[in-house]
C-alpha cells in the first residue's frame, strides 16, 4: 500500500489555518481505466461511449497527448493499448488506493480556496496512461490530470532502461513516485494563477520568483515533507540549509546576482543532477533555495499580507527590502 510522505519539515512558526469546512467539489476519473476497457474490435463504438464517460478530456487525450487525428484515431488507440498494457497493470497495481492520493490533492484546494477565494477550482481529477515521452500533469478549465506513466515508482524497470535513462535520468526519474501528484498539481495550480515572469529578468529577480512560488506550495501543503515540495533529496537539503551562508557569498563573490545571462540562469534556475560550480552533494535548481530564503527574510517583516498579494509584488522590490544575509 502507497504511504504518502506528510512530515512536518521546517515548516512555518505560524499555525496552519484549518480549511476542513471548506468545501471542495472534486471527482475522480480513472480515464486509463476506461481507455485500456474498451473493445478493440469496435473501435468507433468504443471511442464513442468513452466520450460520453469523459467528456472533454477523451478528445484532449486523443488529439493533445497521442498526437493522434481523426483519420488514425482507431488505429493509434488500438496501437497504442497493445504497446502500453503492461504499463497499465503496472499502475493499476502501483496506485491501487488512489484514495490516499485524492485526499492529499484536495486538501490542497482547500487550502487553495482559503488563499485564493477568487480562484475557480477544478472540479475533475483525472488520472491516465500516456506516452512515457509525454505530460505528467495537465490543468485545463475544469480539471486536473494526471498522466500516471511518470508516477510508477523510481524502480519501474522502464525508468532504469538505457531508453528510460535517455529520457528521464535518475535525478529526474527518482522523484516518479506518487507522492508528488498533489505536489505537481499544485505547481500547476500556481502556474494558472500567477504566470511565469521570469523571462529576460536578473538572475537574482529570477530567483525571487522562484521563491515566490515555493512560499506558496509550501502554505497549500504544510504537512507534506519539504523533500518533496523542493524536489531536494534530504541530504541536499540539510546541506542547503548548512551551507547558506557559503552560497550566498558564492553568488555575491562572484557578481552573478544582477546577470542576464540566460547561459547562467540555467545553471542554477534548472533542474540538474547538482549545482556543477557548487559540488556534487549540492541539488541543482540550487536558486529555487536562495531565492525560497529571500522571500522567507522578506515575508517575516510583512503583516497581513495575502498570498496574491505576495506573487504580485515585484521580486526586484522584495530583493531590495529583504535585505538578505544568511545567518
Amino acid at each position: 500500500m502507497m504511504v504518502m510522505a506528510l512530515l512536518l519539515a521546517c515548516q512555518s512558526k505560524k499555525k496552519i489555518p484549518d480549511v476542513s469546512g471548506i468545501v471542495v467539489k472534486l471527482q475522480t476519473e480513472r480515464f486509463e481505466k476506461d481507455f485500456f476497457s474498451i473493445d478493440t474490435l469496435q473501435m468507433d463504438t468504443a471511442l464513442q461511449h468513452l466520450r460520453k464517460l469523459h467528456p472533454g478530456f477523451t478528445e484532449d487525450f486523443l488529439f493533445n497527448i497521442l498526437a493522434t487525428s481523426s483519420d488514425s484515431a482507431e488505429n493509434d488507440s488500438r496501437l497504442f493499448i497493445r504497446s502500453y498494457r503492461d504499463m497499465y497493470l503496472a499502475s493499476q497495481q502501483k496506485l491501487k488506493d488512489f484514495t490516499v492520493v485524492e485526499a492529499a490533492v484536495k486538501k490542497g484546494l482547500q487550502f487553495v480556496k482559503y488563499y485564493f477565494p477568487g480562484y475557480r477550482l477544478p472540479e475533475r481529477l483525472i488520472t491516465f496512461i500516456g506516452p512515457i515521452n509525454s505530460y505528467g500533469n495537465i490543468i485545463t478549465p475544469n480539471a486536473l490530470a494526471v498522466g500516471l506513466q511518470v508516477y510508477l515508482g523510481k524502480d519501474y524497470p522502464l525508468y532504469l532502461s538505457s531508453q528510460g535513462q535517455q529520457m528521464y535520468p535518475t535525478f529526474i526519474s527518482r522523484r516518479f513516485e506518487p507522492e508528488y501528484i498533489p505536489v505537481n498539481c499544485m505547481k500547476n495550480i500556481i502556474d494558472d494563477i500567477y504566470p511565469d515572469q521570469t523571462m529576460g529578468k536578473p538572475l537574482v529577480e529570477q530567483m525571487v520568483e522562484a521563491g515566490k512560488r515555493q512560499y506558496v506550495l509550501d502554505k497549500l501543503l504544510p504537512e507534506t515533507a519539504d523533500t518533496l515540495k523542493t524536489g531536494y533529496t534530504k541530504q541536499q537539503l540539510d546541506g542547503c540549509y548548512a551551507s547558506e551562508k557559503n552560497i550566498w557569498s558564492f553568488f555575491l563573490q562572484n557578481d552573478m546576482l544582477y546577470s542576464t545571462d540566460p547561459n547562467l540562469s540555467r545553471d542554477y534556475m534548472n533542474d540538474a543532477p547538482n549545482t556543477q560550480a557548487l559540488g556534487e552533494a549540492s541539488p541543482g535548481n540550487i536558486g529555487q533555495f536562495v531565492g525560497t530564503q529571500i522571500v522567507n527574510r522578506w515575508m517575516e517583516k510583512q503583516k497581513d499580507i495575502s498570498l496574491e498579494a505576495l506573487l504580485h509584488t515585484p521580486a526586484k522590490k522584495i530583493f531590495e527590502e529583504a535585505r538578505y544575509k544568511p545567518r
